[in-house]
């Protein structure tokens, strides 16, 4: 009689094929999700080059065979990615995650108490040295006027969006990190 192989065994093989299998149908799922996302958004996430052309490529085609194996490939490209970071980077940029939400709010509130009151600009630069304050004087001033002028309000969507670029804390890496490393 054959006897199964311990626990410590099964772990030095690895998965088994349907487990490798099913993640590989995971990861096509995921890159099916990133086809579905703008193009603003996908270029808001930081993928490797080769798979942003993939989904750009995947874009293009029409014939049903065809996306379904640009799909595996867009599945292949992203073998060296963390499934669980690029799920968080799609969900930041579709506003699905509690860290987009809880930014979403946050740069609210920073626009309207930078056109509510000037020292505020002093103690966002403060807070992100990083900012472009001329930029950000900028897009102030333009909102003031507007709001004043009861005009569409462009330059403070502007500004709300560089805010929450601002506020929105980067995802660390999509890259799993590598297994020989101690």
């Amino acid at each position: 009689m054959i006897e199964p192989p311990d626990d410590e065994q099964h772990d030095e093989r690895g998965p088994s094929k349907s487990q490798r299998k099913r993640d590989m149908h995971e990861l096509q799922a995921l890159g099916q999700r990133l086809t579905e996302l703008s193009v603003e958004r996908v270029a808001r996430i930081d993928l490797p080059e080769p798979l942003a052309e993939a989904i750009a490529e995947f874009r293009r085609l029409r014939a049903h065979e065809a996306r379904r194996r640009q799909l595996q490939l867009i599945g292949k490209l992203m073998r060296p990615l963390d499934a669980t970071a690029v799920r968080e980077a799609i969900d930041r940029v579709t506003g699905d995650s509690q860290a987009a939400v809880a930014a979403m709010h946050r740069a609210e509130r920073l626009r309207e108490r930078l056109l509510e009151d000037d020292a505020a600009l002093t103690a966002l630069i403060a807070e992100f040295p990083a900012a472009d304050a001329q930029q950000l004087r900028q897009l102030v001033r333009a909102a003031r006027r507007e709001r004043d002028a009861a005009r569409p309000p462009k330059s403070a969507r502007e500004l709300y969006r560089v805010l929450h670029a601002l506020v929105l804390p980067p995802i660390e890496t999509l890259y799993l990190a590598d297994d020989n490393e101690s």
